[in-house]
């Protein structure tokens, strides 16, 4: 066959599988490279969990991207035959003029989004499972839910190519060219060519894309799974997603299901590593915080912790994403710095990459994710 391709994408996790979906199913030859093998756990898309919530408080501009990927999530449902995606609610819990409750109630008003503002009692009286001290509230979005993340990859993998693009899991991205017009990708394997190239590569990004000085900071995140003492509390008939920010910290959290015990994580610290030197297990002083948080907010659910995870945020300095083109090499596009908060849009970060790619522009609004913000110029 031969190794030359419409777009080459580099990395396969959850922005580059649904980027290679998306432009395999417009008719461009694809090639898609992976160092490791399909589901592997050394990035950031491993995992049975992701939120997704609509009434957005890190920025108002978020919220048109996410809803276009809940409609991008049902429609890979459809097309897989398996589901990704199940609504449960959500709560955004702390001060009344905390980021995430005034940035919640923000967006879900410029939107017009559905949400209740509760009051610590009228929250604990619908779900017992919280305690909330007298100067928290709540707000309650409907829509907020549960991605499956592994299914959700495999789904835009198998959707690739089942519109013919050739996936190579297992083969590293050693160098990437501009070759003319094109561009040139050397691998162990082999050299192959491109008219467009998509570097989607998470927090190995600091590498592929040192060129471009995005100050781009990689963190060790740890999530652990408790098996509740009060399990009729935490089901997700019962207890939607939460996010808490408490003087304790800012910290998020996914109700129990069948086999799957409440999810617990903390969002805004981590160990600065790389992908290299993060550390994989996790040690008591690792879930003590964790626990401490559960028992003093939502008495009955830490009991036995049943399995823990480490994955990598890789963060920029204003926590928002980076979409963009190469300032010098225009056939280069790439998508980085998701900072802890991007997988719940990748079925839609695809959509806007092949854009990217094909044509230039996207329709969507991603001026606010532009790589120039960070320019000498707009500091």
């Amino acid at each position: 066959m031969s190794n030359n391709y419409d777009a080459i994408v580099i990395g396969l996790g959850a922005m580059g599988s649904a980027t290679a979906a998306h432009l395999a199913r417009r008719g461009s030859r694809v090639l898609g490279l992976d160092t490791y093998g399909r589901s592997h756990t050394f990035g950031s898309s491993h995992g049975t969990s992701r939120i997704i919530r609509e009434a957005y408080y890190e920025a108002p501009e978020y919220v048109p991207l996410v809803q276009r990927a809940y409609t991008l999530w049902r429609e890979l449902e459809e097309e897989s035959g398996r589901p990704l995606l199940t609504i449960t609610g959500g709560l955004a819990l702390g001060q009344r003029d905390g980021t995430f409750v005034d940035g919640a109630i923000h967006s879900a008003t410029l939107h017009k989004l559905p949400y209740e503002l509760l009051s610590p009692r009228e929250l604990e009286a619908r779900f017992p499972g919280f305690h909330l001290p007298d100067d928290m509230v709540g707000v309650l979005e409907p829509r907020a839910g549960i991605l499956q993340p592994e299914h959700c990859v495999n789904a835009h993998l198998d959707s690739a190519a089942r519109h013919g693009a050739d996936l190579h899991h297992g083969e590293q991205a050693l160098r990437w060219s501009v070759e003319g017009d094109g561009v040139r990708v050397e691998t162990a394997s082999g050299v192959y060519t491109g008219d467009r190239l998509v570097i989607t590569t998470g927090p190995w990004a600091t590498e592929l894309l040192a060129d471009l000085g995005i100050p781009l900071k990689v963190a060790r995140i740890v999530n652990a799974h408790f098996q509740s003492t009060r399990p009729e509390h935490f089901t997700r008939d019962r207890c939607p997603v939460f996010l808490w920010q408490v003087p304790e910290g800012d910290y998020y959290g996914i109700p129990s299901a069948p086999g799957e015990p409440l999810k617990l994580g903390r969002h805004d610290i981590g160990d600065v590593c790389t992908p290299h030197t993060i550390r994989r297990e996790v040690t008591d002083a690792d879930i003590a915080p964790l626990r401490a948080l559960l028992d003093k907010y939502m008495p009955g659910a830490s009991g036995p912790v049943q399995r823990t995870l480490t994955c990598m945020y890789t963060n920029t300095p204003d926590a928002h994403f980076v979409l963009d083109r190469h300032p010098e090499h225009r056939q280069v596009v790439y998508g980085c710095g998701f900072s802890g908060h991007g997988f719940k849009f990748s079925a839609v970060i695809g959509e806007v990459l092949a854009d990217l790619a094909q044509t230039g522009t996207t329709p969507h609004d991603i001026g606010f994710l532009s790589a120039a913000r960070f320019a000498p110029s707009a500091a």
